[in-house]
């Protein structure tokens, strides 16, 4: 269940439907930086779910953790 200031959204990853839910927030700074990077949500989501050098660490823990990193290294590339 998620409390009011999350926001679901579901995507296919690796042949396989997944929700995550992240606040608004989070959502905003990831859909800027897909823009940035010219990708899709969807494909960032993918980049930073294949990425993760810690598997068992929740996708939605490593997408907050890049969208926060990004922020801090000012990065839109």
């Amino acid at each position: 269940m998620t409390g009011p200031h999350l926001l679901k959204r579901s995507f296919t990853l690796a042949g396989h439907r997944t929700s995550v839910a992240l606040e608004t927030e989070f959502w905003s700074a990831l859909e800027e930086l897909a823009a940035a990077r010219g990708l899709t949500l969807s494909a960032l989501v993918q980049q930073v779910d294949a990425a993760r050098a810690e598997p068992d660490r929740p996708l939605a823990s490593a997408l907050r953790v890049h969208a926060l990193v990004a922020s801090r290294d000012g990065q839109q590339e």
